[in-house]
């Protein structure tokens, strides 16, 4: 029998059922490791089962879906895989956080064209240790094999994240206030925003290698480009149970410029005080490397700062003293005047 007149199998279309069973045999340990009290799923599942937390007297569910975009091309680059899922969690778990909600569970979705040996599993680590950080469950998610669809050794990733608030006690930004003080807490480095144009100034402008070290900066090209991104949940939640923040602004894609926005009322403007903190010298490395002018940088990329809250003038001093105990690097950055929900650098 001729080749042409023989049967075709799936694998050899290129999904291997096989080698995905096994790579899910892999990580159903690490899924395990997860599990909080409320959840009453196991790996393998159709679907997850979460149960609604006791103690919620009026619960409202807070959802967010995000993925990683380009700093998964240096997880490529470098093989080094594990960190870009614990970067997805933390994301989700921040734009969650924005709102006073408490992460509940995570579901994953991973697309590649071939299962690579170890890749879906130090992804799968990287996620299950961030909701193993965060106190939720990884409930579920997707594995899906695309031949033809992704270059070989290059994936996506994405995740959804559900958490859960009081009704009377969303944070949405309606109780901030003119006078009020702007906290500023510290990012790790870019987090998962501004990666299309940090890698055009790293490796095109500048012709570093991963192995480099990263000017300014203690560590290779490489560790710097895939510092994770860090979660504000430990630090904040105190905070938000005390109900003393008024507004919160993760600062994500767009930076401290489009984000702070998002969560002024109307008739209000934040004035921020650029001497009020050091940008790193990552971002300035970028800024004069890339020859990228600040209005840029601070749409671009964090500029140093992860998180951005509004909490009353009066609390201000107590609220950095707080955070600065709980292992936070946080300042002042300025305050909330009357305007029309622009950002003002002074």
């Amino acid at each position: 029998m001729s080749a042409a007149e023989r049967g075709l199998s799936y694998k050899e279309a290129g999904v291997d059922i096989d080698a995905a069973t096994r790579a899910m045999r892999g990580i159903a340990e690490m899924v395990r490791s997860t599990t909080t009290p409320d959840t009453l799923s196991g790996p393998g599942s159709f679907g997850g089962l979460y149960r609604v937390p006791r103690g919620v007297s009026n619960p409202v569910l807070v959802a967010s879906t995000d993925g990683v975009g380009t700093k998964l091309k240096v997880a490529f680059l470098t093989g080094r895989h594990d960190t870009v899922g614990e970067d997805l969690v933390n994301h989700c778990v921040n734009d969650i956080l924005a709102q006073g909600a408490q992460p509940l569970f995570f579901l994953d979705y991973i697309g590649m064209g071939r299962l690579e040996p170890g890749t879906v599993e130090s992804l799968v680590e990287g996620i299950a240790r961030g909701c193993r950080t965060n106190g939720c469950a990884l409930l579920g998610g997707e594995t899906a094999e695309m031949p033809d669809f992704y270059a070989p050794g290059e994936y996506d990733l994405a995740g959804t994240i559900v958490g859960v608030v009081e009704e009377g006690a969303v944070i949405d930004g309606s109780a901030i206030r003119e006078g009020d003080a702007i906290i500023a807490l510290a990012s790790s480095g870019l987090h998962t925003n501004g990666y299309s144009l940090a890698r055009r100034v790293v490796f095109d402008r500048m012709g570093l290698s991963l192995e480099d070290p990263f000017p300014e900066e203690d560590g290779s090209v490489a560790d710097v480009l895939l510092r994770p991104h860090r979660s504000y949940l430990a630090a904040l939640s105190p905070l938000i149970a005390q109900g003393r923040v008024h507004g919160l602004a993760h600062i994500t894609g767009g930076g401290i410029t489009d984000n702070v926005p998002r969560v002024l009322p109307d008739g209000l403007d934040a004035r921020l005080d650029r001497t009020s903190w050091e940008v790193p010298p990552l971002f300035r490395v970028l800024a004069r490397e890339g020859g990228v002018d600040d209005a840029e940088m601070f749409r671009a990329f964090n500029m140093g700062v992860g998180m951005m809250a509004f909490v009353a003038a009066s609390d201000a001093e107590r609220v950095v003293h707080e955070l600065t105990a709980a292992d936070e690097r946080a300042w002042i950055a300025g305050g909330v005047v009357a305007g029309d929900r622009r950002v003002l650098y002074s």
